[in-house]
């Protein structure tokens, strides 16, 4: 696993890591930049990278963004958004072809640098916020990104499930920012919390490729440089385990009912029973060999898929099925059988086994692409950890029938929400 060999340096205001391999044909640049999530702030910093990455001040125009990008032998540049724990992270991705493979000579590594820099920190300014019409048509696409999650009824009722499971908690949150928050937002008040965002955020630069570790420091120092900080810390939620099941149910005019339950997993990243509630999860309702298909979906036929995924920095579990609404208290009866089957140990060498097996093959599989290599790592980053991927799968493949068992003693069901049909007459 040498492509994971990481090397780390301080910098001024961030992380640098390089990964040097020869694995990929591309070479990939990644910031990321993590804050606590906070209500003030989440809809503005779901805005920013929208808006940052539309324009610079070299490139004033989107499509004057893009055509430079085609001249860089197709580079790609994208943004991205996400949650993990109570934190919100930004990631900005330029993926550039390695100059060892092409006739033409040109330093395309410190081309791409250049690029991110001017994205990062030469934005498209007019006076003393961005450039209006930028903003203002980020603004309009912000509002059908959170749109966009309540028309697909499968990720609305995961979302509902989350805002019912943590109401008060920072990771109620959508990750997108609250529709209602968007009009408030001005060119001005955005590039103020743009210079808020990188004074005070986590960041760190991953470089991934057939690199050499001190030419991309060299690089690095002479175009990113930031005052130093001191990153905060997201607020540790202590949650009092329920001593009563919250039980929600939404009606809309859907066919379909979308039952998910979320349970507290008690267990996050970095704790020593991480590794055995990979595994938990695998045979539980990871994947299509799990209980939750073969005795939902598969036995029952009673639901259109059924399948549980961990948030590993929230300790959250949840269980996603999509049923017939008249099916809903069969469907809850069938998927606490199972979580009782899992606290007895009631599952086979051969389940144990197979899911460790699937576990080893999907991260093996994740590390083939220089993204899935840096989601992995980023997570101690998250989890202020240092856990190596070789020791992720020895420890996987270490957890014995009885850790499970323990693992599954520690996991508490908090909401069962349900998203059903009129006719249902609840």
């Amino acid at each position: 696993m040498d492509a994971a060999a990481e090397k780390i340096t301080e910098m001024q205001g961030y992380k640098l890591h390089v990964i040097e391999t020869d694995k990929y044909k591309t070479n990939t640049i990644v910031w990321r930049m993590k804050a606590p999530l906070t209500k003030e702030d989440v809809t503005k910093r779901a805005l920013l990278p929208q808006v940052l990455q539309s324009s610079s001040a070299t490139f004033p125009t989107t499509t004057k963004l893009r055509a430079y990008l085609d001249e860089l032998y197709g580079a790609t540049l994208f943004v991205d958004l996400a949650k993990k724990g109570e934190y919100h992270i930004i990631s900005f991705l330029i993926e550039i072809a390695n100059e060892k493979f092409l006739s033409d000579p040109s330093p395309l590594l410190k081309k791409g640098f250049e690029l991110l820099a001017d994205i990062l920190t030469n934005p498209n300014v007019s006076g003393n916020g961005f450039d209006q019409e930028t903003v203002e048509k980020e603004k309009r696409t912000l509002k059908q990104r959170i749109q966009s999650v309540y028309d697909d009824k499968m990720r609305y009722s995961n979302v509902r499930l989350i805002e019912e499971m943590c109401k008060g908690e920072p990771y109620a949150l959508q990750v997108n920012g609250e529709a209602e928050e968007v009009n408030a937002i001005s060119s001005e008040n955005l590039y103020s919390y743009y210079k808020k965002a990188f004074s005070e955020d986590e960041m760190d630069l991953y470089v991934v490729g057939d690199v050499h570790e001190e030419e991309v420091k060299a690089i690095a120092s002479q175009l990113l440089n930031f005052e130093q900080r001191t990153p905060k810390d997201a607020t540790k939620q202590e949650v009092q385990k329920r001593s009563v099941v919250n039980e929600v149910k939404e009606e809309q005019d859907v066919k379909q009912g979308k039952l998910n339950i979320g349970y507290r997993t008690n267990i996050v990243y970095g704790d020593p029973d991480y590794f055995a509630l990979q595994v938990f999860n695998g045979i539980f309702g990871g994947f299509s060999h799990s209980k939750l298909f073969i005795n939902v979906r598969e036995k029952a036929s009673l639901a259109y898929y059924a399948a549980s995924r961990l948030e590993s920095h929230k300790g959250l579990m949840m269980v996603m099925s999509g049923i017939d609404i008249k099916n809903f208290d069969q469907a809850v009866g069938i998927i606490h059988e199972q979580m009782e089957a899992m606290k007895k140990g009631d599952f086979t060498e051969d389940e144990l086994t197979q899911t460790k097996a699937v576990i080893r093959n999907q991260i093996l599989e994740t590390l083939d692409t220089s993204r899935g290599l840096l989601e992995i790592l980023y997570h101690n980053v998250i989890a202020n950890s240092t856990i190596k991927i070789d020791d992720w799968l020895t420890e996987m493949e270490k957890a014995t029938r009885d850790d499970i068992i323990k693992v599954a003693g520690k996991i508490d069901l908090d909401t069962i929400y349900f998203l059903t049909g009129s006719e249902a007459g609840n």
